[in-house]
């Protein structure tokens, strides 16, 4: 079993670099063209097969409601970024896709924000250590998402 403060300490610490580094990459994103979040919700859709993803998947991916999601979809659409339609499979569903324009300007948005990305995650870390980080988040996130992951991680050790 986990020692509590121990968790508790590796959360702050957690949770003290995301506050960090969101900010210095909020600092330097470029919302001439999108926004953070608009950006966020784009690369979810760029990152599903034909850059197309069901309304309700997107909204367990981003930190926003699904009201604000939905809005910012209404708005996305009217600028011609993403289409909306009727999921096939459930009549009350929507589907959201990324047009070619829309994926030009997350393509050219996101260029940009590696550039920031590497500035900032890789700070004072190495290319291991980074690889060791990516493991441990998934780790946590896998094992948060279904708790039998955490158990048969635990099992091993």
């Amino acid at each position: 079993m986990t020692d509590r403060v121990i968790a508790v300490t590796a959360w702050e610490s957690l949770f003290r670099a995301q506050v960090t580094v969101m900010r210095a990459l909020a600092d330097t994103f470029p919302t001439g063209l999108i926004s953070l979040n608009e950006y966020d919700v784009l690369f979810n859709i760029s990152r599903s097969p034909g850059r197309r993803l069901r309304l309700k998947d997107l909204n367990r991916s981003v930190l926003i409601s699904q009201p604000s999601v939905s809005r910012m979809l209404d708005r996305l659409a009217a600028r011609e970024i993403v289409t909306k339609s009727p999921d096939p499979d459930d009549g009350r569903g929507t589907i959201v896709a990324m047009t070619d324009e829309g994926f030009a300007l997350y393509r050219r948005v996101a260029l940009e924000h590696m550039v920031a990305i590497e500035r900032n995650v890789a700070a004072g870390l190495d290319d291991e250590e980074l690889v060791a980080l990516t493991d441990l988040c998934r780790r946590m996130r896998l094992a948060i998402a279904d708790p039998l992951v955490g158990e048969s991680a635990e099992a091993r050790s």
